[in-house]
Order: C-alpha cells, then structure tokens, then sequence
C-alpha cells in the first residue's frame, strides 16, 4: 500500500504537476483558493490542513492518473464548503459549474445535534453512490487521504471510521482497479479494527 505524503506544500506539488499535460495556472489558482479559504486550519493529527487536501490531489495524480483540469481542482477545494466560510456559490464564481458540482456532491450537509448529524452523514454516503464517477474519484482520494494514517487518531474514533470506510466508501470503489486495490491492502493492514 503507497503512502501519499509526499505532497506537503504547493511548492512540492507544483513541479510534479509542471510535467503533466494539466491546466498548471488554473491549478495555481485553485491551490491559493484552498490556502486562503483553510487558512490556519489543522488536521486532528497536528498537520496544517493544506497537506490533506494535496494529499488527495496526489493520489489522483500520481495513484490513479488523473490529468482532467476540474476533477483536481475539485480535489484541491473539496472541503472549502463543508469546513470553512466559502460557499459553493464562491467556489462556483471561481472555477465554474462543473467544479462547483463536484465540490457539493462530497460535502455533507450541514445539521445541528448529534443524532441529525449522524443520519445525515449516513444519507450523504448513501448518495455518494449516485454521484458522477469524477465526484466518487474524488471522494475515494479524500478517503485514501484521511485513512493511509488511521493508526494515528484516537483508537475509538479508529474502530468508527474504519467501519464507516468499510460499509460506504470501500464498495464505492469497487468499480475503479486502482481504488479497489489501494483499499484492499488498506483493509488488511488495518484488519486488527474489524
């Protein structure tokens, strides 16, 4: 199973990109969008909030092949609704429907309450599987993201992620070869949570 962290900083990313036929100044922009609307944002692990997103983008990129401008755009701002101030309206302005589409098919709702929360992640998940292919792609590589490091977080939060990951998004990637592996070695090295 490749870990994808090589990636950190946009500085990291951006020669990698260079070499690849993509749209590298809309990528620029998408990457200041995502630093500017996370700002000083952190992971649970500690990791400012821009490694996880660029994250993502390298899985797409260097993982599964992905070259197609929206999609990794999509990747950079997939959180920019759901986690901070910007709307889809704001990611829609700047990057156009088709990214705009993509960010809010992998944003969850938002709820108030624990109880609403949790049925309204379990219905968002549920909807995942009717998304466009390019939006489950980039759900699949935020997924990759949050899980290549699971033995970092707390062992509950551990047990209910993996169950989750397992139930929903695993069978999500049924139908992509790359994703199905990936995650059939993550499942081994992480089968101590079943």
């Amino acid at each position: 199973m490749e870990i994808f962290t090589n990636w950190r900083t946009w500085e990291q990313a951006r020669p990698a990109l260079a070499s690849r036929p993509v749209d590298l100044a809309t990528l620029d922009r998408a990457s200041d969008a995502a630093l500017r609307w996370h700002g000083e944002q952190t992971r649970p692990t500690g990791a400012p909030y821009a490694e996880h997103l660029l994250e993502a983008l390298e899985v797409l990129v260097r993982g599964v092949g992905v070259t197609e401008t929206d999609m990794l755009v999509a990747a950079l701002l997939h959180d920019a609704v759901e986690d901070t101030p910007a709307t889809l309206a704001d990611v829609e302005a700047e990057f156009g429907p088709v990214v705009g589409e993509l960010v809010d098919w992998v944003t969850k709702p938002p709820v108030q309450g624990k109880a609403a929360k949790r049925a309204a992640k379990v219905s968002y998940l549920r909807r995942l599987r009717d998304a466009p292919r390019e939006a489950i792609l980039v759900k699949l590589a935020d997924r990759v993201s949050n899980v290549q490091t699971l033995d970092r977080l707390p062992p509950d939060f551990q047990r209910r992620y993996h169950a989750e990951t397992v139930t929903y998004i695993v069978p999500l990637a049924a139908g992509e070869p790359w994703f199905a592996a990936w995650f059939a070695d993550w499942q081994e090295r992480f089968a101590h949570l079943r």
